[in-house]
């Protein structure tokens, strides 16, 4: 994908004033490793979401695009136009809220077929009953047929990282919304050699909405800093999320002697 622009000139209502998608005109996307950066309700996500939308990129708990969370990219649909150097029909749209609502569906799931089959308890053998189970909770097998196997016994940020190894795989688009959410710093440098050693043999493209200077800082990559009066390209020095940082870091007691 080599740039996005939203083809309207509406500012409002909502989702059309909010400032993601109210200054993304003919926008840069042809890196292979993009960052949209900005603070909270600046629209990065939403802007993550209309693109997945309209390339229909398969997500965490399957491919269809029902949820009320898409109500914005549906609004949108219409008006994005994406422009591409060479068409990529393959990709994964990982956002991080969407990792606990998959936990719970499938969980909730196997807790209510479980109840059903409650009668069958003391009449059928143990393992029938589980087998029965396993075949009818289509979501647990969506799982184990995808990730290999069940999610929950891994740690929350070991989750996320198995689920990037199992799903970002060959060349495509893949799109990721705050994949630091669950990642200790470490953890955060485990993503970024993964990203990088993907690079090394796929002709990929990521374009991932964060809040961690750490993977900002990923070499030769694009940051776009998303602001109430404006989209614009910048480097990671001028960001207000590594000044920030690296200022708190540097001397905390300057923050935090206001709090007394």
């Amino acid at each position: 994908m080599s740039s996005i622009n939203f083809n309207t000139n509406k500012i409002h209502p909502y989702p059309f004033d909010i400032p993601a998608i109210k200054f993304a005109k003919d926008i840069d996307l042809s890196n292979t490793i993009t960052f949209l950066i900005g603070d909270n309700g600046t629209g990065k996500s939403t802007l993550l979401e209309s693109i997945a939308f309209r390339l229909h990129l398969p997500h965490l708990d399957g491919s269809d695009y029902i949820k009320r969370s898409f109500d914005a990219a549906r609004t949108l649909s219409p008006y994005i136009v994406l422009k591409w150097a060479i068409q990529r029909s393959v990709g994964f749209f990982f956002r991080a809220e969407d990792f606990g609502d998959y936990l719970n569906s499938v969980n909730r799931t196997d807790a209510h077929i479980q109840e059903s089959l409650g009668a069958l308890q003391n009449e059928v053998p143990k393992d029938v009953v589980d087998q029965i189970k396993e075949s009818a909770n289509y979501q647990l097998h969506h799982m184990r047929k995808n990730y290999g196997q069940e999610l929950d016994s891994f740690s929350h940020g070991e989750a996320y990282l198995h689920i990037m190894n199992e799903m970002i795989n060959q060349r495509g688009i893949y799109l990721l919304d705050e994949p630091e959410a669950a990642l200790s710093p470490s953890k955060q440098l485990s993503l970024i050699y993964f990203l990088n050693q993907h690079l090394k043999i796929n002709m990929s493209q990521f374009i991932i909405a964060t809040h961690s200077p750490m993977l900002m800082a990923y070499p030769g990559a694009t940051i776009y800093e998303i602001t109430d009066t404006g989209m614009q390209k910048t480097d990671l020095e001028n960001t207000d999320h590594y000044s920030v940082t690296k200022s708190f870091l540097n001397n905390p007691e300057l923050y935090l002697r206001h709090f007394d």
